[in-house]
Formats: structure tokens, C-alpha cells, sequence
């Protein structure tokens, strides 16, 4: 690496990583996105249908549920930090945010499970009429796409440790146009599934309106 290009903001590293639209990470992300967008819409379009045609009483969602939104606007914005932190070559602030986005999002899927424990508590289940399934496939399929980022964070997290011990390590870490490209990948990932979530609790919170 010269002297030169060390001395460039990484913003004006150009690559095969950032020069291409279309890399194929890049138009993966983008069909994964668009089919998770086409099955909430789906499901949710079908929620809506179902109330129309049985006249299905209105579910009011756990509290536990406006909560959880909290918790994920955290971890975003751990994510959107993590991402600044590398861009200004922070180690520890670096290291600090990918570890904090994985705890808050451990917390989010814990308090998921209170949130449905407290459905049970109150006798609604699955089964018990189409709102609820509908409910619980929803913030099912949500758990499911945030259990599915989570090994990436870790790896991100743990790839940090191990290769962050020396000035030098550190320089070839950040410089890393491919490293760059995944994790501007796993924020708009990240902060997707917080668009969604607050979305789905909207959509919940005004089903008492429908029918």
C-alpha cells in the first residue's frame, strides 16, 4: 500500500466492490429484499382480506411490541455507528458498536418471546382465530429474518478480533474494499428489518380500524 493511497479518504478508494451497481452481492441483497417486502405485503394484504370476509374481532398487540421498536431502533443505530466508525478507521468504537448491535438484538428476540408469552397468559394462541395467526406469523417470520442477520454480525464482530492487533492488521482491516462492501450490505440489512418491524406494529396497532 503507498504512502499515497494512505493518505486518501476511504471514501475515494475505487474498486470492482463499489465501481459495479450490479455486483452480485449487491443484486443479492436487493432480490432477498424484495422477496421479504412481497411476503410481509402478501401476508399482511391476506390479514387484511381474512378480516373482511370472517369479521374477525380486532387483536391488541403486547405492549411488549412498541417496546421491541425501541430495542431495534438501538441496534440500528449501533449499526449506523459500527458503519462510521470504520469509514473513520476506529477500532475500538468499531468493535464496541458491532458487539452492542448483537446484545440489543438478543434482547429484542428475548423480549419477543415475553411478548408472546403474554399472548399465552391471555389464552390467544396460534389457533385461536385468524388475527392471532396471522399476528404470530408475522412477528414469526420477523424473528426468523433477525435470527438470520445474526450470525453475519457475529462474524463480522469476531473476524474484528482477530484481525485487529497490530497497526498493520488494523490499515489492511479497513482498507479492505471487500470488507467494505459487506458490511454497507448488513447495515441496509439491518436497518431494513427495523423499517419492517415498525411497519408491522403500525400495521397491527391500526388492524382494530379494519372492517
Amino acid at each position: 500500500i503507498s504512502l499515497l493511497t494512505m493518505d486518501k479518504p476511504k471514501d475515494s478508494f475505487h474498486s470492482e466492490y463499489d465501481n459495479f451497481a450490479f455486483h452480485p452481492w449487491n443484486v443479492m441483497l436487493v432480490l432477498i429484499l424484495f422477496g421479504i417486502t412481497a411476503l410481509f405485503l402478501a401476508t399482511s394484504m391476506a390479514f387484511i382480506y381474512n378480516r373482511f370476509q370472517n369479521d374477525t374481532g380486532a387483536l391488541h398487540i403486547p405492549w411488549l411490541f412498541a417496546f421491541n421498536t425501541l430495542i431495534l431502533l438501538g441496534s440500528s443505530g449501533t449499526m449506523w455507528r459500527a458503519k462510521q466508525a470504520y469509514l473513520a478507521d476506529d477500532t475500538r468504537r468499531y468493535q464496541e458498536s458491532l458487539l452492542f448491535t448483537i446484545i440489543l438484538s438478543l434482547v429484542f428476540l428475548v423480549m419477543q418471546f415475553v411478548a408472546w408469552s403474554q399472548l399465552f397468559s391471555q389464552n390467544v394462541f396460534i389457533n385461536s382465530n385468524n388475527s392471532a395467526s396471522y399476528l404470530y406469523v408475522l412477528s414469526g417470520l420477523h424473528f426468523a429474518h433477525v435470527i438470520a442477520g445474526l450470525p453475519f454480525l457475529v462474524l463480522f464482530l469476531r473476524a474484528a478480533k482477530l484481525q485487529m492487533k497490530e497497526p498493520v492488521t488494523v490499515l489492511v482491516y479497513f482498507s479492505d474494499p471487500e470488507k467494505r462492501l459487506k458490511l454497507r450490505l448488513l447495515s441496509i440489512y439491518w436497518h431494513f428489518l427495523d423499517a419492517l418491524w415498525i411497519f408491522l406494529v403500525l400495521f397491527l396497532l391500526g388492524n382494530r380500524w379494519i372492517g
